[in-house]
């Protein structure tokens, strides 16, 4: 019922702007998010690292806010991705799984039709939506019903899925961890709504095509109100640059990717600027998990954080937060408060006039305090869920782990109990336990962790569902990509 009405509320409101005269630019601000694909959290020049290069990111960084601890709601892409877009944690969507953990290329699940995204949500109040990137939260060359523009947004163009999905047999082995990979050994599937445009994908063009339909958009609804979702197919292995990046960073292959993504914000920063229109958007950057730590120098850094992708230690789920809007966001601004992906939903819908669902439970926040630095936010435990499992929570500075498990390898998940502690101020390594000293921490966050399962309601899995019982060659397809 929700859902039907915000579709026919999103119709009004578009009958409104096209019925609407004498307007010539939006009053409601446009929103950008940017989300890159395994970034680390010590991958930028913003945020520590000494030899990739990312002056549009720094300047962005230094024009806004930087968040040092930023957090997806989850350690790999498909879970991560669902928060995003819902403002829940995925075991509220059954967009997590403790076996494949992410969609597969043969899978037919998506994310269900009963979530409100973030786009379903803009639309209401007459917003231009598109998703440029990889998508990931269904494929529909599986199921339609898995199409991003089943969920909210009018135009697409990118990858359904990771861009190893589609491997070619023979090709691709060792292409992961290679610092020149072949493009050849990939058949990655580029669509421009619903229509197949290339197979294979040329990858090594993708940042540069992303970047130009992303300019595209935000020229065409200069007037607004609009919402672009980039997503990025990279840092994730394979590692492919353009011949303008590539071989030029001093980081090697993963620099150079990383440097061309730098290069595609500055692009979308500078055509907010030459449109006239930055003072009124909203522009976020992020990454969906951690560094891909077994991929070596075709990986990323997740500096001093502990483990990487695939974990939840920190390294896994804190990634580089940036937020930028000259005039609202105050300039040079570094916030220590704790935020997360799932809090740009009740953000941008309070800031664009549209009502947070109040049917379900909702675990995003609304920010704005920190985004215009006037204020704090009152928040509860943090939760790390790795699959369906609550791994470990947050509250403030402290951080107790119920469950560890190695992001990658043959180790098995390990119960605490007590839980591990650590304080994350002190501590951000989480190298030193100090539960033995912290009795009452550990039962308030243990408290906390119980109210929030209170609110947990098992819904089908999504994850499962797949065209066969094929589930690709060995042991990888129980691998997060």
């Amino acid at each position: 019922m929700m859902k039907r009405l915000l579709v026919a509320a999103a119709a009004c409101a578009a009958m409104f702007a096209a019925c609407a005269c004498g307007a010539e630019k939006s009053a409601k601000p446009n929103f950008i998010i940017v989300l890159a694909d395994d970034l680390g959290y010590g991958d930028l020049g913003c945020y520590g690292h000494p030899s990739i290069r990312t002056p549009n990111l720094d300047r962005m960084a230094r024009e806004g806010i930087r968040f040092t601890d930023f957090y997806s709601a989850a350690e790999v892409c498909t879970p991560s991705r669902a928060a995003l877009m819902t403002g829940r944690y995925p075991i509220r969507s059954g967009m997590c799984n403790d076996r494949f953990r992410v969609l597969r290329r043969e899978s037919t699940g998506h994310l269900p039709d009963s979530e409100i995204t973030l786009a379903q949500l803009l639309k209401t109040q007459g917003y231009a939506t598109a998703c440029i990137g990889k998508w990931h939260l269904g494929n529909w060359m599986n199921n339609p019903d898995g199409h991003p523009m089943k969920h909210g947004f009018d135009y697409y163009f990118g990858l359904p899925h990771s861009n190893d999905m589609n491997p070619v047999a023979g090709l691709a082995k060792g292409q992961h961890d290679s610092l020149d990979p072949d493009p050849k050994a990939f058949n990655a599937p580029l669509f421009e709504g619903e229509k197949l445009i290339e197979q294979p994908a040329d990858q090594t063009t993708l940042t540069r095509r992303y970047t130009e339909h992303a300019v595209k958009f935000i020229n065409e609804h200069k007037d607004g109100p609009f919402f672009l979702y980039l997503a990025q197919t990279f840092p994730h292995t394979p590692l492919f640059a353009s011949d303008a990046f590539r071989n030029k960073s001093p980081r090697g292959r993963y620099g150079d990717v990383v440097e061309e993504i730098d290069w595609s914000v500055g692009q979308i920063l500078d055509a907010l600027r030459a449109a006239g229109i930055d003072k009124n958007t909203f522009v976020f950057f992020t990454s969906d998990n951690g560094p891909w730590l077994i991929r070596g120098l075709a990986g990323g850094s997740a500096g001093l954080l502990r483990d990487g992708k695939g974990s939840t230690y920190e390294g896994g789920m804190r990634e580089p937060g940036i937020a930028w809007m000259p005039g609202k966001v105050p300039a040079g601004i570094v916030c220590h408060e704790i935020a997360s992906t799932m809090d740009l939903l009740p953000t941008f819908a309070t800031w664009a006039g549209a009502k947070i669902p109040a049917d379900r439970p909702m675990d995003g926040l609304d920010i704005t305090p920190l985004l215009t630095n006037s204020g704090t936010v009152q928040r509860d435990a943090y939760i790390y869920y790795r699959g369906t499992q609550l791994y470990a929570a947050r509250l403030g500075k402290w951080k107790a782990h119920f469950i560890t498990q190695p992001s990658y390898g043959p180790g098995k998940p390990e119960p605490h109990d007590p839980p591990l502690l650590f304080d994350l101020n002190a501590d951000p390594s989480e190298t030193t336990d100090v539960a033995a000293q912290h009795a009452d921490v550990i039962a308030e966050i243990s408290a906390a962790v119980q109210r929030h399962r209170a609110t947990v309601q098992p819904v089908m899995n999504q994850l499962e569902a797949v065209v066969s019982t094929e589930t690709g060659s060995g042991s990888k397809a129980a691998q997060p990509h």
